[in-house]
């Protein structure tokens, strides 16, 4: 129960460091009139997984890589499975052609390559690894998707809404109401490390009295855990009939868990991929698929009955994941 209390902890330290270095960054880019196609790609978008990111990066530093690996790869399982499906039965959720025409298909190849490349290595009859060639690979393909949406966003000449509508729901702010920005980034970093730790070392500990491997641990705890910041973006979106916005905070972010989060991990250590990892991989990639034929079979609609299924599908999932481990 002390490591259960000990991860809750460590969670809530990393959810409260990342609004606070949202709020502070957001300031400080505002102050100095940085582009708001800049601050809802990159602060935005790193302040939701920056929990993510850190226990990510402290895990792989610490030699805890397939709880790293359990986590990027649970939050994704979760933003589709859990926090979707919440969302789409609380408010039926329309899919733009946008996100079918370039984000969907962007996460699709992403996961299709991180299968690929974790499975080199038992083709070979070595253990199956995300290495750092394959990260710097994988961060190549974020690197190019951010810079091909930059261009897209300065040629259209408008802001996207979506950013927009992301950073309010992050509390980004008006300027007169942060005083000291640069105090509040450090604050943030320092609350994310001492998170990170905390949350490392209390599911290590909970994983070895439990008796299960750490990869679970991060896979359906400390994952849940760091995915709350997307749950209550997404939640509050739909509540407040903006589930547009509901739909690109959870491909947004499972695109930053794969092509960011996951290879940062594989560049401080290679990262075991655990037994099972790849058919974890398998199921966030067909929780993604499943969106595209909703899109032209549904008239572009997430409604409550299919909301409902891909619940469904999550817990069974969770379950006989569960249940084949223990």
């Amino acid at each position: 129960m002390l490591s259960l209390a000990g991860i809750a902890g460590g969670v809530a330290l990393l959810i409260g460091g990342g609004a606070l270095l949202v709020r502070g960054a957001s300031e400080i880019a505002t102050r100095h009139n940085v582009s708001p196609i800049i601050v809802g790609l990159v602060i935005v978008g790193f302040g939701t997984s920056s929990p993510e990111l850190v226990v990510n990066i402290i895990g792989a530093a610490t030699g805890q890589s397939e709880l790293a690996f359990g986590n990027a790869v649970g939050s994704n399982i979760a933003n589709l499975g859990l926090i979707l499906g919440i969302t789409a039965f609380l408010v039926p959720i329309t899919i733009q052609s946008s996100i079918v025409r370039r984000e969907l298909p962007l996460l699709l190849l992403a996961t299709t390559m991180i299968t690929v490349l974790a499975l080199d290595g038992p083709l070979e009859g070595k253990p199956a690894v995300i290495s750092r060639s394959d990260s710097f690979v994988l961060l190549l393909v974020f690197t190019i998707f951010v810079y091909i949406s930059v261009l897209d966003m300065i040629r259209v000449k408008s802001q996207d809404p979506l950013l927009s509508e992301i950073a309010l729901h992050t509390n980004v702010v008006a300027p007169s109401e942060v005083r000291f920005p640069w105090f509040m980034v450090s604050g943030g970093f320092v609350l994310l490390y001492a998170g990170g730790e905390v949350t490392i070392r209390s599911s290590v500990m909970f994983a070895e009295a439990a008796g299960i491997p750490a990869a679970i641990v991060g896979l359906f705890v400390v994952s849940l855990g760091t995915s709350m910041p997307e749950l209550a973006t997404s939640i509050i979106a739909a509540l407040r009939d903006e589930s547009d916005l509901a739909l690109g905070n959870v491909v947004g972010s499972n695109i930053f868990n794969s092509l960011v989060v996951l290879p940062v991990s594989g560049l401080i250590g290679k990262v075991n991929v655990p037994p099972g990892g790849v058919g974890d991989l398998v199921m966030s990639w067909l929780l993604a698929a499943v969106l595209v034929p909703i899109f032209f079979l549904g008239k572009g609609r997430l409604g409550r009955p299919v909301g409902a299924i891909i619940l469904l599908s999550y817990i069974t999932y969770a379950a006989l994941r569960l249940v084949n481990t223990v």
